[in-house]
């Protein structure tokens, strides 16, 4: 039996030549997903220990964080959060008290961290969402002041995305106006979990490649999706230049991006099956926000071709899906290591099929949400997960562990054993 580990990039010790990302905050899907992205050519990401980053009750620990970048190697590009320096997480971005003044004040160590190694900084800022927001003023300084450091050279890249935009929300109206006054080195699009996978993405592989994008339903596609306040096509063009790609209409492409959007899911597992004859594919499950298809999933398994794609992703908002999908798939078409790309398929199919379309739903009605936080919780979550194991995909996998970090049913985290 092969044993396949699928945490050992997460190092916290200093050794030279690996990766720094610094999440938005604990959760795995912005702490865990993006470090496995990153390590996938098989070199080490040290991302900080989940005690010292921001969960739902309370912010990042800002003075262990910079004493733990300081420890850091220098000689590899630093690939972070703004809103967990500047406010704790992207939670404590929407009501936290600071002021502009000390908000720049816990960013200044990334700027120090830059002036000091002369490496790259690639970052993120979001813009906050509605109702949510406490303080939309002094969150657009914080970002102006961004732009300015971006100008400077602080940043070899800056990406402004604001998150959950749902109607009403200003936040495409207040992105439209940076987008104007931001330097060339300044992206302006919607997003946030995924952002950190795809500024990976940038950082590990800066040559662009080719996508072409093809939908499920294309007319649909078209329409303007929830979270982002803008077509879906455009959120898929968005997100591929930030990864690290350009769009293509025709011709040969480097990849494939299936996008299912809806319409005959069976159909759209054969077409899929057809694409990958004819060169990489990744899939962008978006049907559904936070829920993968059971239908295309399952028969794409049958069919054994879960197993052959450059990235999968489910688990989130549309944004989060295309984002997740094509960082992974970015850094699969640099020669990515076999252990490590079939570990981080398994793990995507686990966590955005089978929990999202099956053992979350089973959770929620087997235990009460304000029960999950404690030990019968987290023991019926193993218990309701395990009837969906063994897992093939290239290897075969096992559930080791599982368990609720923040305490709620919306995301797990979990271990897998492959042989």
């Amino acid at each position: 039996m092969r044993r396949v580990a699928l945490l050992p990039v997460l190092l916290l010790a200093p050794c030279a030549g690996a990766q720094i990302l610094v999440p938005l905050d604990s959760r795995p899907a912005t702490r865990v997903l993006p470090a496995l992205i990153a390590g996938l050519e098989g070199g080490p990401v040290h991302v900080p220990a989940a005690d010292l980053l921001g969960n739902a009750e309370r912010g990042a620990d800002v003075a262990a964080l910079t004493a733990w970048l300081n420890a850091q190697p220098t000689d590899q590009p630093l690939i972070a959060a703004l809103d967990t320096f500047a406010y704790g997480g992207l939670v404590q971005s929407r009501t936290s008290p600071l002021t502009v003044p000390e908000a720049l004040a816990r960013l200044q160590p990334l700027r120090d961290w830059q002036a000091r190694t002369r490496q790259p900084v690639y970052a993120f800022i979001t813009l906050p969402r509605e109702p949510d927001a406490t303080d939309r003023a002094r969150n657009l300084v914080v970002v102006r002041e961004m732009l300015g450091w971006a100008r400077d050279g602080v940043f070899r890249e800056l990406h402004v995305t604001w998150d959950d935009a749902l109607p009403g929300s200003p936040a495409p109206a207040e992105g439209a106006a940076l987008a104007k006054e931001a330097p060339a080195n300044v992206r302006v699009y919607p997003g946030a979990d995924e952002v950190l996978s795809m500024l990976a993405a940038r950082a590990l592989a800066p040559a662009e490649r080719t996508v072409r994008v093809v939908y499920s339903d294309p007319a649909k596609a078209q329409a303007v999706i929830r979270y982002e306040g803008i077509p879906l096509t455009q959120s898929a063009a968005n997100h591929a230049q930030a990864s690290g790609f350009r769009v293509v209409e025709s011709g040969p492409a480097d990849l494939t991006l299936f996008v299912y959007n809806g319409g005959d899911a069976r159909q759209a597992a054969v077409r899929i099956s057809g694409l990958l004859r004819r060169g990489p594919v990744a899939v962008a499950d978006v049907a559904q926000v936070n829920l993968g298809n059971t239908r295309l999933w399952t028969d794409l398994a049958t069919l054994r071709q879960h197993a052959n794609l450059r990235a999968l992703a489910a688990w989130g908002t549309p944004g989060n899906n295309l984002g997740t999908a094509l960082a992974h798939a970015r850094l699969s078409l640099e020669g990515a290591d076999p252990v490590r790309q079939d570990a981080l398929l398994a793990r995507e199919y686990a966590n955005d099929v089978i929990y999202s379309a099956e053992v979350r739903a089973a959770l929620r009605k087997a235990i009460p949400e304000d029960q999950l936080n404690t030990p019968a919780g987290q023991a019926r979550l193993l218990d309701l997960a395990r009837a969906y194991f063994p897992l093939r995909v290239g290897l075969t996998y096992r559930l080791e562990d599982a368990a609720l970090p923040w305490g709620r049913s919306f995301e797990w985290d979990f271990d897998l054993e492959g042989h």
